[in-house]
């Protein structure tokens, strides 16, 4: 079907590895347990707009880059693991001048949480290279449909992953709002946001291809 192959195999495949909790699970948990649902919501979005922009470079081939240049693999590593660290050290040491005050993340719009959710998947090469050699293996080599195969495969996958990422966002928020009784605490969920980034940073940093 569109010069895929070993399609149902492809699709059980797909949700399995989408239930398999990994750094962008963990990004969405803490995004919407310190936020609330519907940040950690956008944060799916923009994370899947990411996975969508890795298909479309694995099947034109860019992807491959990555895989082959180890200085290529190393400068988007540190520049992501970089990016994740600045996000955690932002979020700790923002200044509150009392507990009625904004926050770092409380002052975010939709738009810059979408925007962080991109980036955060974009500049991560381990996700480049997974497309990379995942999507490869259910394409058939003698389809006459190029790049579009690709973006067929890759959008199942990140259709299901939406999905399962949007339920556990949902799932997150309200277990939060069920802990979080006073301003105090929801300080507390952001430090522990921003710990979680730093994290996610320090893990990418140690990352090998």
């Amino acid at each position: 079907m569109l010069g895929t192959i070993h399609l149902t195999t492809f699709i059980i495949s797909g949700l399995l590895l989408n239930l398999y909790p990994g750094q962008d699970t963990m990004y969405i948990v803490s995004r919407s347990m310190s936020q609330g649902k519907k940040a950690g919501i956008v944060s799916v979005l923009g994370i899947s707009s990411g996975g969508l922009i890795h298909t479309l470079l694995a099947g034109l081939g860019l992807s491959s880059i990555l895989a082959a240049s180890n200085m290529a693999f190393y400068v988007v590593k540190v520049i992501g693991a970089l990016y994740l660290l600045y996000l955690g050290f932002r979020t700790i040491f923002s200044k509150h001048v009392n507990l009625n005050s904004d926050s770092y993340l409380s002052k975010q719009t939709n738009f810059q949480i979408y925007e962080q959710g991109l980036l955060t998947n974009l500049l991560n090469p381990k996700v480049a290279l997974f497309f990379l050699s995942f999507l490869p293996q259910f394409v058939n080599q003698n389809n006459n449909y190029g790049t579009f195969t690709f973006l067929f495969l890759g959008s199942i996958f990140l259709c299901t992953g939406t999905i399962w990422c949007i339920i556990v966002a949902i799932f997150s928020a309200a277990i939060s709002e069920k802990i979080k009784k006073n301003e105090k605490i929801t300080l507390i969920f952001e430090k522990i946001t921003g710990i979680i980034f730093i994290g996610l940073g320090i893990n990418l940093l140690r990352d090998k291809i």
